[in-house]
């Protein structure tokens, strides 16, 4: 259940191609080189046992911004962890700008988590996450998660991180429950109080608390993003209707298919 979106440059529009696995995209917008995506589950997520995988692929000198139109939230599955894999490419010079929603993990539910994000010469990245242990009135089930993210010199970051809201733990998350992050890699963004500033181009910044409207990345992600798209052509996107019910099937997007 591979859901896959890659963007490439074309005239007068650039060439979209999405496939629709455990999570359905949806073309909002696009320009000759850049491309505006939606993504929505196709069904319920995330259940004990699912394998949901992302695949995205940025071409030479576009900029692709994706963003959940909802949350997701894993439930309680104590003997069956679910998978969450993520991997993107962005080639020279493109663009990559991911505004995920909060990942709800529910007491009793298990993640595994896998985000891998391979930069080209000139490529850049800003990815927003947001980790919830529990709903409201939970402590929150277990997520293990790797992180690793490389350009042509090699790595530039690798993190894992393991929680798990019933064994909360000093000195990762304690007592709180959001962990909300903004990761920008390729470029310096501008400097933010208390972001850490990488080796190579890049910064990561992070709140931890018990709300996520108390989180102060909202306006982090603002800035950083308008940075990352400053070299970009301004895009002027070819708008898709939406239908009363929410998104429509993509308009004028150069394949679409579904993946079981």
């Amino acid at each position: 259940m591979t859901t896959r979106i890659a963007v490439r440059a074309g005239n007068p529009r650039a060439q979209v191609d999405l496939v629709v696995g455990a999570l359905a995209p949806r073309l909002v917008g696009r320009t000759s080189c850049t491309a505006h995506v939606a993504l929505t589950a196709a069904g319920m997520l995330l259940l004990g046992g699912d394998v949901v995988s992302v695949e995205v692929d940025v071409g030479p000198d576009c900029t692709l911004e994706l963003e959940d139109v909802g949350g997701m939230v894993a439930y309680r599955a104590p003997r069956s962890a679910s998978q969450l894999t993520l991997v993107a490419r962005v080639g020279s010079g493109g663009t990559l700008l991911w505004r995920a929603l909060p990942l709800v993990v529910a007491e009793g539910a298990r993640i595994e988590r896998r985000t891998q994000i391979d930069l080209d010469r000139g490529g850049c990245a800003v990815i927003r996450e947001t980790i919830v242990l529990g709903r409201q009135g939970e402590r929150g089930g277990s997520l293990k998660s790797h992180l690793s993210i490389t350009d042509p010199d090699g790595p530039v970051l690798n993190e894992d991180l393991d929680v798990d809201g019933s064994f909360p733990e000093p000195g990762i998350l304690g007592s709180a429950r959001v962990l909300d992050a903004v990761i920008a890699v390729g470029f310096r963004p501008d400097p933010e109080p208390g972001a850490m500033q990488l080796d190579q181009p890049g910064a990561v910044a992070r709140h931890v608390g018990n709300h996520t409207h108390e989180s102060p990345m909202d306006d982090v992600w603002a800035t950083w993003s308008k940075r990352a798209k400053s070299s970009a052509v301004p895009p002027v996107p070819t708008a898709v209707p939406l239908s009363a019910g929410g998104l429509s099937s993509p308009r004028g997007v150069d394949s679409v298919r579904s993946v079981d």
